[in-house]
């Protein structure tokens, strides 16, 4: 008689590096292949994320021959169902660390459904590195040093011959969600993954080091995406990677990635909430006309405007030209991180809960650094270091291509017919940047006891 097995992709879209799935394959004479669409939680992704994803399912099951079941439902409902109709004799999946997918897996076990989890989508699963005396880490620096210590298993083997079940038609419900009109989203998929880290490889990560905080080249891998969708694994990443500067910086990046899902691990709160409690007494102004000027790219300061519209033209956006964006909306505008970090989860095709979460606290210096909130970022001065002949700002801020260095970072000190109806810049950086230490002095001095209290 013919066993089946159930193999429900969630944040792994690909065969290759898959222990899960070899598992699920090696249980089994044939095996059910499923992703769960929640759609509550799709309409919330909003319509780049959606592209992605319907993408990237699209070209997995392109892969696996068109075996590939999307339903939608409740997780415990539809496993439960499909595997009595299937006959299924094992489940198998890989584990999820953030607050959404392991409360799924709660959910499931309450349900009564047996699921055998194996891997995740880390080198090193969230709660694994530990100090000497049990606990997590809390700081970068140290997490790296132990995370390398750690180690991590190689790729494992490709799947060789599987045979896949037939799943029925009303089982094949692929969404064709398509891009935002103008929006140009990088290809999702397996493949593309792959051929992106090959050509990265080839072609990018000899100069990582220096040239990753250059916006204005191809100097970073752009596999974000595909590591947030588990198109490809950092396992594969990091085995291509050899002793030296430059990949050494590149690892480090990754486990900056993994040390954000172990701090969100030990801390689900900070999906949302403060990471340093103290800073939500901090005075932060409401979103208005200065917060749509900065989610539209329109705040006068070229750099600022032209990584917001990259977000909004390419559902992605550079990492430097994230720190000083989010800088930008703390610090010189006064308004709460949380805003923009929602900006964001509605935007990024590669948006992490804890990357976006624990990234945007970075910045606004309530996360996991030890003194960050006097890292003020001087929107001008990053657009002249890391952008010196104004290529980022001239691709994504058209009015303002005509302009050669030093003037296109400064194009308030031009006559307007120059600039083709720039905005002047909304807020006075210097001016804000006291201010913004200003409200820092004022939660501190909240802090610090009162001498003449109990006199």
């Amino acid at each position: 008689m013919t066993t089946r097995s159930l193999f429900w992709f969630r944040r792994d879209l690909r065969l290759i590096d898959n222990p899960a799935l070899l598992d699920a394959l090696s249980a089994a004479d044939e095996t059910l292949l499923l992703f769960i669409m929640d759609d509550e939680v799709a309409q919330r992704a909003g319509p780049y994320r959606r592209a992605y994803l319907a993408d990237s399912l699209a070209k997995l099951d392109e892969s696996v021959g068109g075996a590939l079941a999307v339903v939608s439902g409740a997780h415990a409902g539809v496993l439960k169902e499909l595997s009595q109709r299937y006959g299924i004799t094992s489940i198998h999946a890989a584990r999820e660390f953030a607050p959404y997918g392991a409360a799924v897996e709660k959910e499931i076990a309450h349900a009564g459904l047996e699921v055998e989890y194996t891997g995740s989508g880390y080198a090193i699963a969230p709660g694994r590195v530990r100090k000497s005396d049990g606990t997590n880490y809390r700081v970068y620096t140290p997490f790296f040093r132990a995370w390398q210590s750690h180690g991590w298993r190689p790729p494992v083997s490709d799947a060789g011959n599987p045979r896949f079940v037939e799943p029925e038609g009303t089982e094949r419900n692929l969404p064709t969600w398509p891009a935002p009109a103008g929006v140009a989203i990088q290809e999702a998929g397996e493949k593309a993954a792959q051929a992106r880290w090959s050509a990265f490889k080839r072609e990018g990560l000899s100069k990582y080091d220096e040239q990753r905080n250059i916006p204005g080249v191809l100097g970073t891998s752009r596999l974000s995406p595909h590591l947030r969708w588990g198109e490809i694994h950092p396992r594969t990443l990091l085995a291509g990677l050899n002793q030296n500067t430059a990949h050494d910086t590149f690892r480090k990046e990754i486990a900056w990635r993994e040390f954000y899902a172990d701090v969100l691990h030990h801390n689900p709160q900070t999906s949302r909430d403060y990471y340093a409690p103290a800073f939500a007494a901090m005075r932060y102004d409401e979103p208005g006309e200065k917060f749509a000027a900065w989610c539209e790219g329109m705040t006068g300061y070229p750099i600022v405007d032209a990584a917001m519209r990259q977000l909004r033209k390419e559902g992605w956006m550079h990492n430097r030209a994230r720190m000083v964006v989010a800088s930008f909306l703390v610090k010189d505008l006064h308004i709460e991180w949380r805003h923009g970090a929602d900006y964001f989860m509605k935007y990024l095709i590669d948006n992490d809960v804890a990357s976006n979460s624990h990234g945007w606290q970075w910045t606004a210096g309530c996360g996991t650094d030890a003194s960050p909130y006097y890292r003020i970022f001087n929107p001008i001065e990053q657009g002249r270091r890391f952008d010196p002949e104004g290529n980022y700002i001239k691709h994504y801020v058209p009015e303002l291509s005509h302009l050669a260095a030093p003037d296109i970072h400064t194009p308030w000190e031009l006559p307007e017919e120059r600039i083709n109806g720039y905005p002047q810049p909304i807020v006075d950086h210097a001016r804000e940047r006291l201010e913004s230490l200003a409200r820092l002095a004022e939660i501190k001095a909240a802090k610090e006891p009162n001498p003449h209290q109990h006199a």
